[in-house]
């Protein structure tokens, strides 16, 4: 698979996925931009490599249709304060005038297309929608891990049509989350909370050829209990032997027993919440999980929407070495199944670009 730093880029166009897809409040305000942070070392190098820069994503799910709640509009003065530099947005994501656009952009010049999923053609990986986006480009990158299970246009269809590769934080995913599978310091404690037994029973699975120990939450332990899943190490897993309010938090016990384990462990692996913690008074657990993590110095890894948030709401991102942009594709990943979008950057175009486009 190629990366970024494999390619010539010189007067190139270069389309790059991103996930973009962000947290909005009513008004529109992003309410965590940390996903767009962590793709911003990509977009920057192709800045400096003074290539025209197109960027695309979806947000939210529109369902094919043109969304106001839902345009890209915030993402883009997202960009621009965090670039320090103008992003110009493209008043949809194909078509003529998008194309007359990028033609007319500077190198160095950075476009961002409107929501790929106003376009139905992006969700049923579309062979038309495919050509229509790869013919912005010279060289496709996907740099969003967070997507890249889904077979999508943007992830899939344009790799076939254009030569591609890896992003910088992509790469970065890879690599990390590969190396703790493969060669983790140990002891490996994997924590696993929130709940949906039936979509992490494969991963818990396949950690526990490695973890020493792997920590649940009460949602978890309630799950296991009422639909035996067949877990192949169950010895290694630890239960909650207390909660609060109905299972809404783990309790004290728990909490003490956890924290002993967490403290002898060189690898840790954290996935999901151990409460309800969008309110305070159930967020207890999941925080003193957070505080044990950080204490411990173990090489700490750290993945899924809700937990990633709560850390982002107490400042405490920087303080785990490695936080995941993904949540399902990094189950996926971590649980040995094959990404679509990591599959599709093993392909090369069979065909040159005039020669895949010579039938429009």
């Amino acid at each position: 698979m190629k990366t970024i730093n494999d390619f010539d880029l010189r007067e190139k166009k270069v389309l790059v996925r991103c996930d973009f897809n962000v947290p909005l409040d009513e008004q529109g305000n992003i309410l965590d931009d940390f996903k767009i942070k962590e793709t911003l070392p990509t977009i920057k190098y192709l800045i400096q490599n003074e290539v025209k820069v197109i960027l695309m994503s979806h947000l939210g799910d529109p369902e094919g249709e043109m969304r106001e709640d839902l345009r890209m509009e915030p993402i883009r003065k997202k960009l621009v304060q965090l670039l320090g530099s103008e992003v110009l947005m493209a008043p949809d994501c194909v078509g003529k005038k998008v194309e007359k656009m990028v033609e007319e952009m500077k190198e160095g010049e950075v476009l961002l297309l409107e929501n790929l999923r106003f376009n139905k053609g992006e969700e049923e990986n579309s062979d038309s929608f495919s050509k229509d986006l790869a013919k912005l480009a010279d060289i496709y990158i996907n740099d969003a891990f967070g997507t890249c299970h889904r077979e999508h246009a943007s992830i899939l269809g344009v790799a076939k049509l254009l030569p591609a590769g890896a992003g910088l934080l992509l790469e970065k995913e890879i690599t990390t989350l590969k190396k703790m599978m493969e060669n983790p310091a140990k002891p490996l404690i994997a924590i696993i909370g929130g709940e949906k037994v039936e979509t992490k029973a494969r991963f818990i699975n396949k950690i526990s050829e490695i973890a020493d120990f792997i920590l649940i939450s009460g949602l978890i332990k309630k799950e296991i209990e009422e639909k035996s899943p067949i877990l192949s190490h169950a010895e290694k897993i630890i239960k909650p032997v207390d909660e609060c309010e109905r299972g809404r938090d783990i309790g004290p016990k728990t909490i003490e027993i956890f924290k002993e384990k967490i403290k002898t462990a060189k690898t840790v692996f954290w996935n999901g919440p151990f409460g309800k913690t969008e309110e305070e008074e159930f967020s207890r657990g999941t925080q003193e999980i957070a505080n044990a993590i950080i204490e411990s110095k173990a090489f700490s890894v750290v993945g899924g929407g809700e937990t990633v948030e709560f850390l982002s709401k107490l400042n405490l991102l920087s303080k785990f070495n490695h936080v995941s942009t993904g949540g399902g594709a990094m189950l996926s990943f971590l649980s040995g199944e094959e990404l679509p979008g990591l599959e599709a950057l093993k392909w090369h175009p069979s065909l040159s670009k005039k020669q895949v486009f010579s039938d429009q």
